[in-house]
């Protein structure tokens, strides 16, 4: 039996909770990231939804946008979803050649759920739950956009990373958790896992 990938879960604010029970009852081994040391002998990252403005000062208050920009150019997948995705565009990490646009479907008032099309992913569409959603204004050519709603990007990939701008955690299909942990896996056995 191949040993658990051991994925972290950015735990300063927001839904990381939920994020941590799906992956581990997928089978990983989880930790939740606080602080610089936290990322050490991790394979991957989910950085969850929240509030991106309180998350830009955690990473700050913690010193962590240096120890992430180094975990991603060391190849290591991270999943941002909703203000994942945000804290990975060009203005605030700065990993992923993407600018969100926050709040884009309106406010909490205006949360909704659609069926989206994945290209790699089986069995149907995937039911998105969006709760003061983002999404994609801007893309480099290097991103490839895997679903749009009303013609806005709402899920990218970019090499290593992957950016949804809905949340995975909240419904009952584990697809999109087990497509990450399958690129984790992936990337480990190619030499990207923990030194």
């Amino acid at each position: 039996m191949a040993e658990p990938v051991v994925v972290g879960v950015l735990a300063l604010q927001g839904g990381f909770a939920a994020h941590a029970k799906v992956l581990r009852e997928l089978g990983a081994e989880v930790r939740e990231v606080r602080t610089p040391a936290d990322l050490e002998g991790l394979d991957g990252l989910v950085m969850p939804g929240g509030e991106s403005t309180t998350m830009t000062l955690g990473i700050e208050r913690e010193g962590l946008a240096g120890p992430l920009r180094d975990f991603h150019a060391a190849g290591r997948p991270i999943f941002g979803t909703c203000a994942g995705l945000i804290m990975l565009d060009r203005d605030h990490l700065g990993l992923m050649d993407i600018v969100a646009e926050r709040n884009a479907f309106g406010r909490q008032l205006h949360s909704f759920e659609e069926d989206l099309e994945f290209p790699d992913i089986e069995g149907g569409p995937v039911r998105a739950v969006f709760i003061r959603a983002p999404w994609i204004v801007e893309h480099g050519p290097g991103v490839e956009v895997l679903a749009a709603v009303g013609g806005h990007p709402v899920a990218a990939r970019e090499g290593s990373l992957l950016a949804i701008s809905f949340h995975p955690e909240l419904g009952n299909d584990r697809r999109l958790h087990e497509a990450f942990l399958a690129h984790v896996r992936a990337a480990r056995g190619n030499g990207a896992g923990p030194d």
